[in-house]
């Protein structure tokens, strides 16, 4: 008997599909190994409906995303290409209604340990999935430029805002730099993060955005009363 072993086709590999365009975008909860496994439970209960809810406001549905990835103390969500949800809505509609939502969350928290604030990354490119998930040189940007030490320092340094957004090169020099979101505020974005990836630099600006206005936080009724911890 041979002791070479015998490839085995995955039932989840298809053939003959090139990479996915998708707008990448990942939450991760500050400080998450500082609590007791309860607090990271209920911090996860929290951070998933505090996401549906920003989603809901910003009008993305999901028919326009991938299933979202969980990784533990975070989140990635992928957006598939569509005229309705352009980049412009992640920056102007749900990363705003998400600093208002996590806000009005810590605003009702007695408890420090379940008080959350989040590092979140927009960045775009190609992407694969195998059935299991999903894989791509993209995604180690973006989650190198999410888990930047200068990042998690900026937020840190900033002990009252909810959320810190690191938006990837392309982002930036395509959305950003040409004023089609926070024209009043284009220039507060920081370019203090570089990533190496596959040999390559890659730049990170950074920025904390400003809240959603009410009349642009219409609720979704069964998700706008977040149970709150005793």
């Amino acid at each position: 008997m041979s002791g070479q072993l015998t490839a085995v086709p995955s039932r989840d590999m298809r053939p003959g599909t090139g990479p996915v365009h998708r707008s990448i975008v990942i939450v991760d909860v500050e400080a998450s190994t500082t609590r007791t496994n309860p607090e990271r439970g209920e911090l996860r209960r929290v951070l998933y409906a505090l996401l549906d809810e920003a989603l809901f406001v910003a009008g993305i549905t999901a028919g326009h995303l991938e299933p979202m990835g969980d990784r533990g103390d975070g989140v990635l969500i992928l957006v598939k290409p569509h005229d309705d949800v352009p980049k412009t809505v992640l920056l102007g509609a749900f990363i705003p209604a998400l600093v208002t939502l996590l806000a009005e969350y810590n605003a009702g928290v007695r408890q420090p340990g379940l008080r959350m604030r989040l590092r979140a990354v927009i960045h775009a490119g190609e992407v694969h999935g195998d059935g299991k998930g999903f894989y791509g040189e993209d995604l180690d940007v973006a989650f190198r430029l999410l888990n930047a030490q200068k990042v998690k320092e900026a937020l840190r340094e900033a002990p009252a805002a909810p959320l810190v957004l690191v938006v990837s090169e392309a982002i930036f020099t395509g959305i950003i730099r040409h004023r089609y979101v926070d024209a009043d505020q284009s220039d507060k974005y920081e370019q203090v993060v570089r990533v190496r990836v596959a040999e390559l630099t890659h730049r990170g600006w950074v920025h904390f955005p400003d809240p959603a206005t009410p009349d642009n936080l219409a609720r979704e009724p069964e998700l706008s009363l977040l149970a709150q911890p005793a």
